[in-house]
């Protein structure tokens, strides 16, 4: 396993105030890698300091196995903030001209990254257009390309969602996944769990400064799962009560509830996650009772759930 990223007991605090407490951060190269926590959990100022903009206090960061530098940061990452600044009297071009300048890229090499970018991020039949006439998404788009002018390996995008309508979430996770199949290693924090679950190979969930969880999605999921709930629905009236009756007697039933208005549903919850073929037993066991099911569904709990879950966890045990 290459890391691209790697922090060791990564420490920071403002005057008395911690906020990272000995981070332990594993990321995986060319992955996307979403950084979950609520506000004030510590993302941002992870993200500052992987960017070399921040200093800890205490532990190491290492970037592709280097020993983080600011030098190394300037050449190894882009950052995209979560608040940023455009210049508004400036063409669209002119901005990622000028950035790129500043990488001291010049002469055709120049011109071809600006043309290569705009390209990448959709922006080319705006090229001419004043950055202040963009709408947010284009704006986020092209905050993300001068993030990339110098061809970083690693990107940090803090919360590169906010603000965007539907659409543009769409067109930023497609062009999330290009730069991974690039080879770019993306860390990005977020509050839109389910943006997260469609486009992270893994994620880290932080609350108070600590790593509670990373892992893949899947991993996650699997190490926070407590349970799994089913939803059914009952094809005839008159085997609601019988319906009833064989779901409370199934030893891995935890509770049966009724759907919201709708007399022949249920919601059932297990003990514990229950796999396929304890699905099938189940669904088979009511049909051979001589109930008709007409709806049978099962799920495991959700990202945002397992965050709520595991952050109220959090909150109890240091109250």
């Amino acid at each position: 396993m290459t890391l691209a990223i790697e922090t060791v007991e990564l420490t920071h605090r403002y005057k008395k105030l911690v906020a990272l407490d000995r981070l332990n951060l594993r990321v995986e190269q060319g992955c996307i890698y979403g950084f979950i926590g609520p506000n004030g959990a510590g993302k941002t100022t992870t993200l500052r300091i992987l960017a070399g903009l921040l200093t800890p206090t205490k532990g190491e960061v290492y970037l592709l196995g280097e020993r983080l530098t600011m030098r190394a940061a300037q050449r190894l990452v882009g950052y995209m903030p979560d608040f940023f600044g455009v210049y508004d009297d400036l063409r669209v071009w002119e901005y990622l001209d000028f950035f790129a300048r500043c990488y001291g890229l010049r002469g055709s090499r120049l011109r071809q990254v600006v043309d290569e970018l705009l390209d990448l991020v959709d922006l080319s039949a705006k090229r001419d257009a004043f950055v202040q006439t963009l709408s947010r998404g284009m704006q986020q788009r092209l905050c993300l390309a001068h993030a990339l002018v110098h061809d970083p390996k690693v990107l940090l995008l803090d919360e590169p969602a906010s603000g965007l309508d539907p659409r543009a979430r769409v067109e930023l996770r497609e062009l999330l996944r290009t730069l991974r199949d690039m080879g770019k290693t993306i860390m990005l924090s977020s509050h839109i769990l389910s943006e997260l679950a469609e486009v992270c190979d893994a994620i880290g969930i932080i609350d108070h400064g600590r790593m509670l969880i990373s892992g893949s999605l899947a991993e996650v999921q699997q190490q926070l799962a407590t349970g799994s709930r089913l939803r059914l629905r009952i094809a005839r009236e008159s085997d609601v009560g019988p319906a009833l009756a064989l779901l409370q007697r199934q030893p891995l039933v935890s509770a049966v509830s009724a759907a919201a208005a709708d007399p022949r549903g249920f919601v059932v919850d297990c003990h514990e996650p229950i796999n396929e073929e304890q699905c099938a037993a189940l669904l088979s066991e009511l049909i051979n009772a001589g109930i008709a099911v007409s709806e049978f569904s099962a799920r495991s709990e959700n990202l945002e759930e397992l965050f709520l879950r595991l952050t109220a966890d959090t909150v109890r045990a240091g109250s």
